[in-house]
């Protein structure tokens, strides 16, 4: 705009030096008058060119659900204003696209845990209908009796966890940072799973120096490591072996849990942490544990992987910092 502006100012300085010299004096007025009309035409045209620019670019990006990338060639007012528009709109887009997701995670979640409560709940109505036969005996009222008060419990464990990842996954829960030593954790590990595994009738063989530390929140930390043991000993038949050492560099510590179990196809692995992914449908696991675990090591800026071969066993293996980052 300020260039259509010089160049009127220079066409009538240009005329007016032409008209002294001459016998025209009597044009400039006419002429300054009309080059300025011409300027304030021109800037109006450019001004109701860039409006109308503006007006398709918002109707693009309303009837078309596009977001186009704002025109290069506006400057000034316009071109900021057109800047502002396409920020504040891709703004409001990514709300949107967030809030869509949020709806989706949501109906998947409760769709999850209507399908993973269903088979308990079925087990404890059918277990109430034979408990109101007259011809039961004690014995098996018992056992019946039992056998709800398991599901319960069954149902009770299932929501806890899922609320827990939920709360993770939106990232509400504080975690501890604290210095921890391994060799705490890997005691209460051995506490814990000690009698399971006996019953089990498989090996659990933990090797861990005192001198190892990580940052870390000692509880959620513990329950992470506590779901893939858990994992292992399930998935390990009798007279298999689980292993748990520990390892440090100067910068992180490293927990590797190994076992000689049955092993996870290549087809699996990728979706091993995934929530409620279960390897064989028949088996009794939901799907929770190494989800969570995943959940907990990387929310404290770790990092958990694993490899696996069929017939051979699964290792995870476990990288938290030994100094707050």
């Amino acid at each position: 705009m300020n260039r259509i502006r010089f160049i009127v100012l220079a066409a009538a300085v240009v005329m007016c030096a032409v008209c002294r010299e001459s016998d025209y004096m009597f044009l400039i007025p006419l002429a300054g008058m009309t080059l300025m009309y011409i300027s304030v035409a021109v800037e109006r045209k450019q001004e109701e060119k860039k409006i109308s620019h503006l007006i398709k670019y918002l109707t693009d990006v309303q009837d078309n659900l596009s977001l186009p990338l704002p025109s290069e060639s506006e400057e000034g007012s316009y071109g900021i204003l057109q800047s502002e528009i396409y920020k504040v709109v891709a703004m409001l887009r990514e709300c949107c696209a967030n809030e869509s997701r949020q709806k989706k995670y949501t109906a998947d979640m409760f769709l999850d845990i209507s399908h993973q409560i269903k088979t308990p709940l079925t087990a404890v109505s059918m277990m109430a209908q034979l408990l109101e036969q007259p011809e039961v005996t004690d014995q098996k009222r018992a056992e019946y009796a039992a056998s709800i008060d398991k599901q319960a419990l069954k149902i009770k464990w299932l929501v806890k966890n899922i609320l827990t990842l939920s709360q993770f996954e939106a990232d509400v829960i504080e975690l501890k940072r604290e210095n921890v030593r391994v060799s705490e954790i890997m005691k209460q590990i051995r506490e814990t799973f000690e009698i399971m595994a006996e019953v089990k009738e498989t090996e659990l063989d933990i090797q861990y120096s005192d001198d190892i530390t990580i940052i870390c929140d000692r509880q959620w930390t513990t329950e992470a490591i506590s779901n893939i043991v858990k994992n292992a000993i399930e998935h390990t038949p009798s007279g298999g072996k689980i292993e748990i050492r520990t390892t440090q560099d100067n910068i992180s510590s490293h927990i590797y849990i190994k076992d000689n179990g049955e092993g996870i196809s290549r087809e699996h692995m990728s979706h091993i942490f995934e929530r409620f992914y279960k390897i064989s449908p028949s088996s009794e696991s939901v799907g929770i544990g190494l989800a969570l675990a995943k959940q907990i090591i990387c929310r404290q800026d770790g990092r958990i992987s694993a490899e696996s071969e069929i017939g051979k066993g699964t290792e995870f293996h476990i990288k938290l910092y030994r100094r707050p980052r």
